[in-house]
């Protein structure tokens, strides 16, 4: 079982978000990256939307993974979001996207960059997993299934 407790804390994460776009949606993982990790949430929409550039991180079947390397991070950190309504990603498959795990990197972190790239794609391309993040009620319900605590919490 992938577990993602090593990249997110509660504060990274959002299970009904509203947003109009890309844009406005990498400006909400700026804040969120602020609140959670202490970063500057300017800079985390700059680099976000700076790799964007170079090609949509949407992979099909509603789902995206934006990621940067930046300045000022300690490890690879995670951010989720759940979006109430889809938007338009540019996504493979011309999907719109209503899962975002976001990656922030050091810039220094290749391989392990790579890696957890790697792990959150696996995650994500498994139907079921997809299905009950789609269906959680809550933040907390998000960060339980994510961080592998949820049959912990259910006992």
């Amino acid at each position: 079982m992938i577990h993602f407790d090593d990249l997110l804390t509660p504060k990274a994460l959002s299970s009904n978000l509203s947003v109009t776009g890309k844009k406005q949606l990498f400006l909400k993982l700026g804040e969120m990256a602020a609140l959670a990790y202490g970063l500057n949430a300017g800079a985390v929409s700059e680099r976000l939307t700076e790799r964007e550039r170079l090609g949509s991180t949407g992979f099909g079947g509603g789902i995206a993974i934006p990621h940067a390397k930046m300045e000022g991070i300690d490890k690879v950190r995670g951010l989720v979001v759940l979006l109430d309504q889809p938007i338009g990603f540019d996504a493979v498959d011309n999907s719109p996207v209503d899962v975002i795990f976001a990656l922030l990197s050091p810039l220094d972190s290749g391989a392990e960059h790579l890696k957890t790239l790697a792990r959150v794609s696996r995650y994500l391309r498994n139907d079921s997993q997809i299905t009950r993040l789609r269906g959680v009620g809550s933040d907390e319900a998000l960060f339980a299934l994510l961080s592998g605590n949820e049959a912990r919490d259910a006992a």
